[in-house]
């Protein structure tokens, strides 16, 4: 067997279809105990092994199924969660391991090892060894997969913070706080009469004894030659407004800024990993509360670009924070791409189920370009139509739209934000279901998952 630093440490053993990849021969008793257990194989499937009087004394054979990315992944994260949280762990890996399947591993390890306790992060093990016979090209594959898990995480803890502490000055206290501790960002929070000219944040955040902010962090490395604006909707808490929610719909409504959190989140892991491509972050901070002040149905709310929405639903407040944004960055920033990012709708958890978000663009390319970015993250979306067919339903007697018009929900929200930003290199996704998991599975953790960020990371490294 590969010679391992601490005999006393709990060994991870990758097994395939075929059995167990490790680099070397398993000794003979560990070898007759993995021939007789069966479906070890499985990916995210961990299999026990207590030996009282060997060493090493426990060991965990993580199933890697066909050792794709994604379940070299599953079996990083099943393997950590079965391990105790003391627990010195090494990894005894093929000698051929390949890079991605190394990414995917350190990837899960660190998404299983999540947990969220009062915004402090503990992971679950005190440290991981990967037991390597070569180790050289797997630096990169590491710097990645730490960088994503690490934006991961730090999405997951912003949603996770409970609502009481994460209004909108908060939220934008924690983007400045994390940016001060890199080079090469930049923060701009705007609030009061700043604002003047945000007309749906400021009718969103109204109603609220916290008021609203729209932050801007940007990430201009030298150099670069495509500039992504992203755009996530950062409502703090969404109690539905005048048009109020059910108690058991507003049960989750802290992770309605999980859109802004993996904007952030990715802004910030750019810069970490230094990738060449300029990024603007907008976040549109507000809370949607119910008070003498608050927003009504009715209303005609003014936005950025001058142009006039009539508020038909104050529960679907958050593509009104989003125009504002879209209009902004249309207007000042000149940029490339635009993608923007939001627990918009509840419609896309009906039309996809928890896992799966709706992806709407107008651009082929740019479509399949993230449709391939998730995929390899692990973050599947589906594309869904831009249907001109229901255009006419956003038509106002009073104002250029209504907010929430008649229709299938998902589309009729991105049709909506199309109105904003008139170029063909925009998409949307809609990611309520899948930025909440209900309970631990894989390399989700019970509670915010984070959804976003890693796609977002993906997308922007292969720009550069």
């Amino acid at each position: 067997m590969t010679d391992t630093s601490d005999k006393s440490a709990t060994w991870i053993v990758p097994v395939g279809p075929d059995g167990p990849q490790p680099a070397g021969d398993l000794d003979a008793e560990l070898g007759a105990l993995v021939g007789q257990t069966e479906s070890a194989g499985q990916a995210g499937r961990v299999t026990v092994l207590s030996r009282p009087v060997g060493r090493p004394s426990r060991v965990l054979l993580a199933g890697i199924g066909d050792g794709d990315e994604a379940d070299w992944r599953a079996a990083g994260a099943a393997a950590v969660r079965a391990a105790g949280d003391d627990e010195i762990l090494e990894v005894i890996l093929p000698a051929e391991v390949g890079e991605t399947a190394l990414r995917g591993l350190a990837e899960g390890l660190w998404l299983g090892g999540y947990r969220y306790r009062e915004a402090i992060r503990a992971a679950r093990s005190s440290e991981v060894r990967l037991i390597l016979s070569e180790t050289l090209g797997y630096a990169r594959s590491l710097t990645l997969a730490r960088a994503t898990a690490a934006a991961t995480w730090l999405a997951r803890d912003l949603t996770n913070t409970p609502s009481s502490v994460k209004n909108p000055e908060w939220f934008a206290g924690q983007i400045v706080a994390e940016a001060a501790g890199r080079t090469g960002l930049t923060v701009t929070v705007r609030a009061g009469d700043e604002l003047e000219r945000f007309g749906g944040l400021r009718a969103v955040g109204g109603g609220s004894i916290s008021p609203p902010r729209f932050v801007e962090l940007s990430w201009q490395p030298a150099g670069a030659t495509t500039h992504v604006v992203l755009v996530g909707k950062g409502i703090t808490f969404d109690t539905g407004g005048i048009s109020i929610k059910p108690r058991d719909g507003m049960k989750l409504m802290k992770k309605d800024m999980g859109g802004a959190a993996a904007v952030v989140a990715a802004t910030l892991g750019a810069a970490d990993l230094n990738l060449p491509v300029r990024i603007t972050a907008l976040l549109p901070l507000a809370e949607n509360a119910i008070s003498g002040s608050a927003f009504r149905p009715g209303d005609v709310i003014t936005h950025y670009d001058g142009s006039t929405s009539e508020n038909t639903n104050s529960d679907a407040e958050g593509r009104i924070v989003l125009a504002d944004a879209l209009a902004y960055a249309a207007e000042q920033l000149s940029p490339d791409v635009v993608l923007n990012l939001a627990t918009l709708t509840g419609a896309n958890a009906v039309a996809l189920g928890k896992r799966t978000a709706a992806l709407y663009s107008p651009d082929d390319q740019l479509a399949e370009a993230l449709a391939g970015a998730g995929a390899a993250a692990g973050e599947r979306m589906w594309r869904l139509p831009l249907a001109d067919d229901y255009t006419d339903n956003l038509r106002s007697d009073i104002a250029d739209r209504v907010s929430a018009p008649a229709g299938p929900g998902s589309v009729m929200a991105a049709l909506f934000l199309r109105d904003f930003f008139t170029g063909t290199r925009w998409a949307h996704l809609d990611m309520s279901a899948p930025s909440w998991s209900d309970a631990d599975d894989l390399d989700l953790s019970k509670g915010a998952t984070g959804w976003g960020a890693r796609t977002l990371l993906r997308y922007l490294a292969a720009l550069s």
